[in-house]
């Protein structure tokens, strides 16, 4: 019979372990660690998240109970309390900058192509518990931070992450952000900012997001339409230029904007600074930011980060990266396998057979019974 490694070994395969190494030597994360190392602490925390654990004490037991396979993937059970010693103390960043150089990984198809490659910003807030109280912000009695995602709707992949209490403004991190030249950039309201959009159109980027309703358009030209459509619009025009204070807008390139009704009847004004593309292309790349409102539910839901293992910034940032890291891996196995095409359903078969030794493209099927249940089936059937 042919010999299969763990579900789990099949998921780490995936890993840039030469890459971990060196960021575990870089922020020194192993420096006078006696008993868990960072690579362990990875497996523990992993291991938690593709196995729905909601506990260090879950973690704990689980590791325990396959402890017999654990060691063709380099790991060992854990202690809960020298786990959460570790999420507590060990560097984030060492999880963040290997998330970092994952995405970009991921990202390398969509690169390939740049006429069609697409970001998605945006943001979601993740509740914390009251015992998290000290270093996040309170807004209305609940304790909360923001989770900023740069998205790729081409390969289903978040690229770029970032953390901020609950009162910054979404545009704070998205200015900080580098900006990659002929890109084209869909961001909804939060990233109202001329003085931003300016700077990714000098860098010959595309923009498409929405105008307030107060943002009055100096329209130049009109543009045809289709007759019945969802497009009732297509103009070209220049935006205000005073801003706020008598300050001079720094957008003073013609912009176009398209008027669309979607599928609840409602009005939304379009804006972007691509004056050429069909106005319906320009609606469907806006239509596509919904795809990282699927993402945000879809993490909630089928990652760990509703409960977190500890109370700290530190260990909320390392069990926050360690999920995102999970979701890339998640995606990178099943695209080795096309049996099964729901990421739902491929999650929760990895998850009921994480520490089963099984092929990942088998993960659908019944597994082969063992020799010994071929033997009785065979004794019990008639000559």
């Amino acid at each position: 019979m042919r010999h299969h490694n763990s579900v789990f070994h099949a998921l780490l395969k995936h890993v840039p372990w030469g890459v971990f190494d060196r960021l575990v030597d870089k922020h020194q994360a192993d420096h006078r660690v006696r008993q868990l190392t960072s690579k362990s602490q990875f497996l523990a925390l992993l291991f938690g998240q593709l196995s729905g654990a909601t506990s260090l004490r879950e973690i704990e037991a689980g590791l325990m109970s396959h402890s017999a396979r654990l060691y063709h993937v380099g790991g060992h059970p854990v202690a809960r309390s020298t786990l959460a010693d570790a999420n507590a103390k060990r560097p984030a960043g060492l999880f963040a900058e290997l998330f970092a150089h994952m995405a970009a990984v991921a990202g390398r198809p969509a690169r390939r192509q740049l006429a069609d490659a697409v970001r998605i910003l945006d943001a979601t807030r993740v509740q914390l518990s009251s015992l998290s109280s000290g270093w996040v912000d309170t807004v209305k009695g609940a304790r909360a931070i923001k989770l900023h995602i740069v998205f790729d709707p081409r390969v289903d992949a978040p690229l770029a992450a970032a953390f901020t209490g609950q009162r910054t403004n979404d545009i704070t991190p998205a200015k900080a952000m580098p900006v990659e030249p002929g890109m084209t950039y869909v961001f909804d309201l939060a990233y109202y900012d001329f003085a931003w959009w300016a700077e990714l159109d000098a860098k010959g980027c595309r923009v498409v997001s929405r105008l307030k309703s107060h943002t009055h358009l100096e329209v130049t030209a009109e543009q045809p339409i289709s007759e019945g459509g969802s497009i009732l619009s297509d103009r070209i025009g220049l935006l205000p230029q005073r801003m706020a204070r008598s300050r001079r807008n720094p957008f003073a390139d013609p912009v176009r904007e398209i008027t669309v009704r979607i599928a609840t009847g409602k009005l939304i004004r379009l804006l972007t600074n691509d004056l050429d593309a069909p106005a319906q292309e320009i609606a469907e790349l806006y239509k596509e930011r919904w795809q990282i409102e699927l993402f945000f539910k879809w993490i909630k839901q089928n990652l760990k980060i509703r409960h977190f293992l500890g109370t700290s910034e530190n260990a909320v940032r390392i069990q926050v990266f360690v999920a995102l890291i999970a979701y890339l891996l998640l995606r990178a196995a099943q695209a080795t396998q096309k049996t099964i095409k729901q990421p739902l359903a491929f999650a929760r078969l990895v998850r009921l057979n994480i520490m089963h030794r099984r092929s990942i493209d088998t993960l659908k099927t019944p597994p082969p019974p063992k020799y010994d249940d071929r033997q009785m089936i065979l004794s019990l059937c008639p000559a």
